[in-house]
């Protein structure tokens, strides 16, 4: 399987090591990357030729496909490019970045067809939620009526998102789509439906200059994660125009409703989730690695699992990059059928959690109904 590779961050060199694992006759046959600082961790057992841009290295290295790996504001050329090539992509989350984007690959998809495209969202990959998916179709929880669930990260992550080129919307998208769509995804598939009304509050009162360390004291703890490109060093005086917290209230399309909060200074990070049913509940922490799912009635435990007793399920996104992986080296061999998200599910995220930053910054509630209605115009299929 022959790999080219647009942009070579910590993301691209965490996955694409994990597939060369999964796929050993997996080459790397290009990359292109204006400060490829760490392209020396893919480079075994020889270098990797450079290319001055995408068109040109697909022209001349003949991949069988293309990773996105590149900064967000950066996807929608590259997909474009591979599907033009005439080769199979695989894009990083989030794949777009605005609702005028996604117009415009939705467009591309219904020209090339969705099974061209392969994403990046993880977590429905995680053992976690194989098992909460068991329990949901056990019908352990009944109807799903409301959900709540968190995304808590740490000071030293936060501060990298400070530092980084994520802090800027016109490349990250926003937080809430640069972090969140993976959360968001996870409840479209939890719920079985898409987010039809939103409102949210939030803002940036964390990592702002009267809250900097008076000492250096905690200055390490800011620094401990590197940035690749466009990297500032002070979280708190930064030119950020992204969040640190954002509470917001979805109701699904079939009436479903949920809390959500996210947080980028929180001591102990968390991924909660609780889901409530008409029969039963499931709780869950991606973080902290546990899930259990209660019935209603009689308080019976109907299953209770410790994931930190698991190999690997408490690194690399709870060991959903592994697996990613490897699912997606069946995949590509032929010897798994189809994938557990789709270009289509990433889409569905992504308009969600803009539609999350849009009703944050206008104040008002936000009715996606039209929204919803011209993006099944382009009748784009979960082909995946």
């Amino acid at each position: 399987m022959r790999i080219a590779v647009a942009g070579v961050g910590k993301r691209s060199v965490k996955v694409l090591s994990y597939l060369r694992a999964a796929m050993p006759d997996m080459q790397i046959v290009g990359y292109v990357d204006p400060a490829p600082k760490i392209i020396s961790q893919l480079e075994e057992p020889a270098p990797i030729p450079a290319f001055d841009d995408v068109d040109n290295m697909l022209l001349q290295s003949k991949p069988d496909i293309l990773f996105v790996g590149s900064p967000n504001h950066l996807h929608l050329g590259h997909i474009t490019s591979g599907l033009r090539a005439g080769v199979r992509v695989f894009s990083e989350k989030p794949v777009v970045i605005s609702l005028v984007e996604t117009w415009q690959l939705a467009e591309l998809l219904r020209e090339y067809g969705t099974d061209r495209v392969m994403v990046g969202l993880v977590l429905r990959y995680a053992p976690q939620i194989k098992d909460l998916n068991e329990a949901l179709a056990a019908g352990h929880l009944g109807r799903i009526v409301s959900l709540e669930a968190n995304e808590h990260i740490e000071p030293q992550h936060g501060g990298f998102f400070m530092r980084d080129w994520r802090r800027y919307a016109r490349y990250s998208g926003g937080f809430m789509l640069e972090k969140c769509c993976h959360d968001i995804d996870l409840y479209h598939m939890v719920t079985g439906s898409r987010v039809k009304r939103v409102a949210s509050f939030g803002g940036r009162k964390i990592f702002t200059p009267e809250n900097a360390p008076i000492s250096n004291e905690h200055n390490n703890l800011y620094h401990t994660t590197q940035s690749l490109w466009e990297t500032t060093d002070d979280p708190f005086r930064s030119d950020a125009d992204i969040i640190d917290h954002q509470n917001a209230i979805l109701q699904f399309e079939n009436d479903i409703t949920m809390s959500f909060h996210t947080n980028l200074n929180v001591p102990d990070q968390s991924r909660h989730f609780c889901i409530v049913g008409t029969r039963g509940m499931a709780e869950g922490d991606l973080e902290r690695g546990y899930l259990r799912v209660t019935d209603a009635a009689s308080k019976a435990r109907i299953l209770y699992k410790d994931y930190t007793q698991i190999a690997n399920a408490t690194i690399d996104h709870y060991g959903s990059d592994k697996q990613m992986a490897i699912e997606l080296a069946d995949f590509l061999d032929g010897r798994q059928d189809k994938l557990p998200v789709s270009i289509v599910d990433a889409l569905e995220a992504g308009v969600s959690a803009l539609a999350l930053d849009q009703a944050r910054k206008s104040g008002e509630v936000i009715d996606l109904t039209q929204t919803w209605a011209q993006f099944d115009g382009y009748n784009l299929q979960k082909s995946l």
